[in-house]
């Protein structure tokens, strides 16, 4: 029995980081036991856990996910912790000795704001020589420089983030970040700060100017070093007019266009550093993950252009910088460029629109390895002028995001599923850069709400993210204290103050969502007043008229079924009125359910009564008095059936069926629809049809980009056209995780690892897999937050399957196994047990079965099939194409069979062709 993963918040040994509340959570794995009998807590001043400041006891009803525990923290101190649990087989375990540390909280800061002239365009550095008086037993440098900063002893930089102190809406708060300095100033040295501009003092967002910062255009520093001597005294050095001034080479940067340097520049003399106002924002401890390199790249080919360019491949896109090493001569440019794709086999980065995403160099003839310090990039490709004789070995890439930790692996059977697998989760990585960002690219990299609440389960998945979207809705949260409840469509909202369904009722879905997921109401408690008045603000505009329709909403963006086609269309059919509606309904009963885990029953009952009155406000108004929903799109019939807005259900789904038959099984939806898809498929009995898309490899869906070259997930389903070129430039990204959401029906329906809303924190899963001939079989583990849950399942020939899962200690499952014939009963439930309504209820453990299916898979064509079934299947198809071709078959007689075809137009095909797609159809259902 070992207890792993042990956090408080949701952090592991967390350092400065704001703590509102001090929140245990813990896993254990190799129990011999079923379940957890006690926990004890205890919280101690001294590693060694002698002096205890808390200790629970062993506590029966102790729960690993959350076990909350008041502690007066006081400024600038480690505490350490351990939690010891027991099994009800007699186990015991305790985890290692953790800790966090506090950062300043509300003690007040001896240092001082301070600047330089931002005339002069070459960044600073602030500097203070550093003499300690004593021998240092313990050092901590607490500061925040904004727009960016980068910390130096000496040469040697501190610490491993990059982008501090991160993206917020620094009129509101602004983050400081704590290093351990121990090591540094174990002896003088030389404390020096690099100053850029980022998100503060640069061109950002859709308000940006070349020129001028959105929050400041000074830079601004405030930094405190904390020394404690062996002796017990402390000596602290803050920033004051004392702390010098000299100036960098690097000359320019922003985040969308890159950065200048310019070592052939002249030292200039040193400055004084000045006093200055502090920011508008409270300074307060950090809530943001460190953003850290995770992986490096070697270029995968260095490409000679027809163009006669240097481009690097570097194989994968992803976001962050470079190494570059150079050795060139004195005055020499080295120009670096970079980009998602080629075009014409040439390098491309048109589609950034007005991010230059370059980094430029000029040579004072060192050899040297440059790394941008700020500003980054999303990028695979990377074009290099100014070094003729460049080696593959001379770049290396830095892929850098947020610090989350993997928790969900899926693999099938299926390469071209496997990469999309692969796609999605570097779509993740790439836009986890401190904020949930919609890409990573171009002119914008900004914290979309909508992208970020149809993609937060597949994330959660995925990853950790509970500290990563809690920081995000503390932002969000932000906004709405100053716009009235309103949730912009961008958090920060760096001036972009309009509001719009579904994207604004992030700040519903997402809290809840973590809940879900991690079964910790922290969460709820944090953000129930934003969920509110986002709900609040939404009734205010609706009025009594219904206004809240009749704003510009995004609706079902993206959509293909518009009838105004053209590379540039972005609005869907799906009426906008309807689903702004439909969504109040949706985000006031999910307040009234976070209401009611919270205790406050008179805010429950108020906003359940709101959404209920909603719910029938949308079925009055888009329904018939049969049911009939009275929108016809894909989309409003996957929401009709996901929130049973239909006393119709059978005629939803013909609807739905009769749609899909005539865009020839393609899906049509946009942002809206496709993450409600392919779950509302499987959850209503078209599993099959949920399949078909997953696997259609044609234009539009998953896999045709990834036919295509794709690597992570793009924003349109045809950013690139069939033939790779790009589809228009205006607004296309190759690196959007929204419809990245597919993954979470592949962890739900195709591996079949289904998290239930009644039981918070994946207390208990379905294990509810769907079978697939074409994937032969799919794995998947989720360490969720009540640990390791695992499946696979495989199918040997096309009526036998086998089944592998795994329960974790002190959780249970439901299974539902797939297609188990009768005859299979009574040998399956002497491995799992009494079936009961269909489930056979898991305890902790490992289970393995296998069984006759009680249909065949795999596919059974023949010359009675519809047509429009063969022509779906690209290898049925390819046989009608091989034995008649040229055969233009009318739209009105694609669901009759090649059988009745043959029979009324037999003067048009010959038998002894239906005779051979007869045999080739036979043998291709084997």
């Amino acid at each position: 029995m070992k207890i792993y993963h042990a956090q408080v918040n949701h952090l592991e040994n967390p350092v400065g980081f704001r703590m509102e509340r001090t929140v245990f959570s813990w896993k254990i794995k190799e129990a011999k036991g079923k379940q957890q009998s006690y926990a004890r807590i205890r919280v101690s001043s001294d590693e060694a856990m002698e002096h205890l400041l808390f200790d629970s006891g062993e506590d029966t009803k102790a729960s690993s996910l959350c076990y909350p525990v008041k502690l007066e923290l006081e400024p600038r101190t480690r505490y350490y912790w351990t939690v010891e649990a027991g099994s009800d087989a007699g186990e015991k375990a305790v985890s290692e000795v953790q800790f966090l540390e506090t950062g300043k909280r509300e003690e007040a800061w001896s240092a001082k704001w301070v600047s330089c002239s931002s005339e002069e365009k070459r960044h600073p550095y602030f500097e203070k020589k550093i003499i300690p008086a004593k021998e240092v037993a313990k050092a901590r440098l607490y500061i925040c420089g904004l727009g960016l900063y980068e910390v130096f002893v000496d040469e040697k930089r501190v610490g491993n983030e990059y982008l501090t102190p991160y993206s917020n809406d620094y009129n509101e708060w602004v983050q400081y970040q704590t290093y351990d300095v121990t090591e540094e100033f174990s002896s003088e040295g030389t404390l020096r700060v690099l100053l850029g501009n980022g998100w503060y003092k640069a061109r950002f967002g859709f308000s940006a100017f070349e020129d001028k910062g959105f929050y400041g255009n000074d830079w601004k520093l405030i930094a405190e070093l904390h020394l404690m001597y062996t002796d017990g005294s402390e000596e602290v050095i803050g920033t004051d007019e004392t702390w010098q001034v000299q100036r960098s080479k690097i000359s320019f940067s922003n985040l969308y266009d890159g950065e200048h340097r310019d070592d052939t520049l002249p030292d200039l003399p040193a400055e004084q550093a000045v006093l200055c106002d502090a920011p508008k924002g409270e300074l307060t401890d950090r809530m943001s993950l460190p953003v850290t390199v995770h992986e490096t790249f070697r270029p995968k080919e260095l490409i000679h252009t027809p163009a006669g360019e240097l481009v690097f491949d570097m194989g994968q896109e992803f976001t962050g910088i470079f190494k570059l090493h150079v050795k060139v001569p004195k005055g020499t440019k080295v120009h670096v460029q970079t980009g998602e794709i080629l075009q014409h086999g040439n390098f491309y980065n048109e589609n950034l629109r007005t991010a230059k995403s370059e980094y430029i160099y000029i040579s004072d003839g060192t050899e040297i390895d440059l790394v941008p310090h700020f500003t980054f990039y999303g990028y695979r490709y990377v074009k290099i002028d100014g070094i003729p004789d460049l080696k593959k070995e001379d770049f290396t890439g830095l892929a850098y995001y947020s610090n989350i930790t993997a928790t969900g692996w899926m693999k099938t059977g299926s390469d071209l599923v496997n990469q999309l697998i692969s796609n999605v989760r570097w779509g993740l990585k790439c836009n986890f850069v401190d904020v949930p960002t919609d890409c990573p690219q171009r002119d914008e990299r900004m914290g979309w709400t909508g992208d970020a609440q149809v993609f937060s389960p597949t994330a959660m998945y995925l990853e950790d993210t509970y500290a990563f979207y809690a920081k995000y809705l503390y932002d969000m949260a932000k906004e709405q204290s100053v716009l009235g409840g309103k949730v912009p469509h961008v958090v920060p909202s760096c001036g972009v103050e309009d509001a719009a369904c579904v994207w604004g009722d992030a700040a519903c879905i997402i809290p809840w969502n973590l809940y879900l997921f991690y079964g910790d109401k922290s969460i709820l408690e944090d953000q129930f007043v934003s969920m509110k008045s986002w709900v609040d603000y939404i009734t205010k505009v609706d009025g009594d008229n219904h206004g809240w329709r009749y704003i510009f909403h995004f609706g079902d963006w993206l959509a293909l079924d518009n009838p105004v086609q053209g590379a540039e269309q972005v609005m869907g059919a799906t009426d906008e009125e309807f689903i702004a509606n439909l969504y109040y309904a949706i985000s006031a009963g999910i307040v009234a359910k976070a209401a009611g885990v919270l205790g406050y029953r008179e805010e429950q009952e108020k906003y359940q009564k709101l959404s209920e009155e909603q719910f029938a406000v949308v079925q009055e108004e888009y329904y018939s008095a049969t049911g009939r929903c009275c929108i016809k799109t894909q989309t409003a019939l996957l929401l009709t059936l996901k929130y049973h807005l239909s006393k119709n259900e059978e005629l939803t789904k013909r609807q739905l069926l009769k749609l899909f038959e005539q865009s020839n099984h393609k899906l049509k939806t946009g942002f809206v629809g496709t993450p409600l898809l392919n779950n509302v498929l499987t959850d209503n009995g078209m599993n099959d049809l949920a399949y078909e898309l997953l696997l259609n490899e044609e234009f539009p869906g998953w896999l045709y980009e990834v036919k295509l070259g794709a690597t992570t997930v793009w924003e349109r389903w045809n950013s690139l056209l069939a033939d790779g070129t790009i589809s228009g430039i205006s607004m296309n990204s190759m690196n959007h995780y929204a419809y990245g959401s597919i993954q979470e029906w592949m962890f739900r329906h195709v591996a079949g690892i289904n998290t239930m809303e009644s039981h918070p924190g994946v207390r208990t899963v379905q294990f509810a897999p769907t079978l697939n001939w074409d994937l032969r079989y799919a794995e998947a583990k989720y360490d969720s937050a009540s640990g390791m849950y695992s499946i696979r399942w495989e199918l040997s020939d096309k009526e036998y399957v086998t089944i592998t899962m795994d329960v974790p200690f002190d959780c249970t499952a439901e299974a539902v196994l797939p297609l188990a014939a009768e005859s299979e009963k009574e040998a399956i439930a002497k491995v799992l047990g009494a079936e009961e309504n269909g489930r056979y209820l898991l305890m902790p453990g490992h289970y393995e079965v296998s069984y006759h299916l009680s249909r065949r898979m795999g596919k059974n064509y023949s010359l009675d099939t519809p047509l429009r079934v063969l022509l779906q299947d690209k290898e049925a198809k390819a046989i009608l194409e091989q034995n008649l071709p040229g055969m233009d078959i009318p739209e009105q007689y694609k669901d009759a069979s090649l059988k009745e075809m043959a029979a009324n137009f037999g003067d048009r095909i010959p038998e002894e062709k239906v005779e051979a797609v007869r045999t080739a159809l036979e043998e291709l259902s084997k």
